[in-house]
């Protein structure tokens, strides 16, 4: 063990630099295979965890690809740009409003769609409003930022609402509807903590008017009116789907992947869209990606990562209640800050099973690796994605070094009073 345990600690940096660098434009999905596949041949891991490993991940990866299908296709139907060229409008001209109403609707995005969802599909609409209404450079930024952030902190209220949520959810067997229970009134805080922080520390940089007529009525945002219709009626269903799937211990891939795939035949039928564009752009790479970085960190645990994280949070627990909590949340929160958040919720759960009475450090968990990845770019794939999306189609640039200042201030209290909403709510 003393030696496989620094090398288990190796293969994992390996991995998370093939990730996060991307040589070769390798895909992140064959950067994690790579590292599974040395650490099954160091031994570090073994065919028969491979098994246990797929068994953990299934359910949430096909839910997150079902869901981002999903967000797809009605974003190519015109559904999402509707509702922002709607909020433009219903702002009357005053910037101060508009940039309030985004943040909101980035929150219920979030909440239906995932953070990827906000951060890939809503960031280019609303960038497009800002620019057709007269926005100089300067003033684009804090609307930028203000969708990038609230695509991660809204993103606690539902188990679809983040890969992180699924991911923990199915490894502790939580339903549906006793995840949502605990968790929305965390989130409410968490949005209304993200709006307070992003308002005082944007506000001398957001206009105080600008010009409605620039911007196009929202009609004429819909592409696909059928699908556009079908919106909020398989939105709806889906949500009652999985609330009713998780009384019967249905996991939710078993519903998301039927029922997206019915909206996706539909409108393949229409023929008003591009389908076969949303299946180019689906995440098909964190299927692999999933079972590959769970591999490695499953052998990092093994060889004794997994009981130091336990450790800790066991000596963190006799502090007592809430500090115990804001304190566990704040370190899952860093170490999803630097080692990216999915790998770093995978060490977590695989820690918290080690606790005999974990309590509330399963939500904690997913808190702290929801809103801890905007500490740092490489905090989150969306995160990564978002920005690499905003340099490559805009030329707009956010520096490291301004993200994490704009993320260490707001971030950090948000999750704080998120953590203590947990515990108090």
């Amino acid at each position: 063990m003393q030696i496989l345990f620094p090398a288990s600690v190796a293969i994992f940096a390996f991995t998370l630099f093939l990730v996060l660098k991307r040589p070769w434009n390798l895909g992140i999905g064959y950067s994690a295979l790579i590292g599974a596949g040395v650490a099954v041949i160091l031994g570090i891991t073994s065919f028969s965890d491979i098994i246990i490993v797929w068994n953990i991940v299934w359910n949430a990866t096909f839910t997150f690809v079902a869901i981002i299908i999903a967000s797809l296709v009605f974003d190519e139907a015109g559904f999402f740009e509707y509702l922002a060229l709607k909020i433009a409008h219903y702002s009357m001209g005053d910037a101060r409003k508009l940039f309030i109403l985004i943040i909101l609707l980035g929150s219920g995005i979030s909440a239906v769609f995932a953070n990827d969802g906000t951060a890939l599909v809503l960031t280019p609409i609303v960038i497009a409003i800002v620019y057709r209404s007269g926005f100089n450079k300067k003033q684009i930024i804090p609307f930028i930022m203000a969708t990038g952030f609230i695509a991660d902190t809204a993103s606690i209220p539902l188990t679809i609402s983040n890969l992180v949520n699924i991911i923990s959810a199915s490894y502790f067997s939580i339903p549906f509807l006793v995840y949502a229970m605990k968790m929305i009134l965390p989130d409410i805080v968490s949005i209304a903590a993200t709006v307070l922080f992003l308002w005082l520390y944007y506000r001398h940089q957001i206009p105080d008017r600008f010009d409605t007529k620039l911007l196009e009525k929202p009609e004429t945002a819909i592409r696909d009116p059928l699908l556009f219709k079908l919106a909020f009626p398989v939105i709806a269903t889906l949500v009652v789907l999985y609330s009713i799937g998780g009384i019967f211990d249905i996991p939710i891939a078993l519903i998301a992947v039927p029922g997206v795939a019915a909206l996706f035949i539909v409108a393949r039928l229409h023929g008003v869209i591009d389908t076969n564009s949303i299946i180019r752009e689906a995440p098909w790479q964190i299927v692999i990606f999933s079972l590959g970085m769970y591999i490695v960190v499953f052998g990092m645990g093994a060889q004794g990562f997994t009981q130091y994280v336990a450790d800790l949070l066991i000596a963190i627990a006799r502090l007592g209640n809430p500090v115990s909590t804001v304190f566990s949340g704040l370190i899952f929160g860093f170490m999803a800050a630097i080692m990216n958040n999915l790998p770093s919720v995978m060490i977590g759960n695989l820690a918290i099973a080690r606790i005999s009475d974990p309590g509330i450090l399963v939500y904690a968990n997913v808190i702290g690796n929801d809103i801890g990845p905007k500490f740092t770019p490489i905090g989150s794939l969306a995160t990564l994605l978002w920005l690499y999306s905003l340099k490559r189609k805009r030329g707009i640039v956010i520096s490291a070094r301004s993200y994490m200042k704009v993320g260490f201030i707001i971030a950090t209290p948000v999750l704080i009073i998120t953590l203590l909403a947990l515990v108090l709510l």
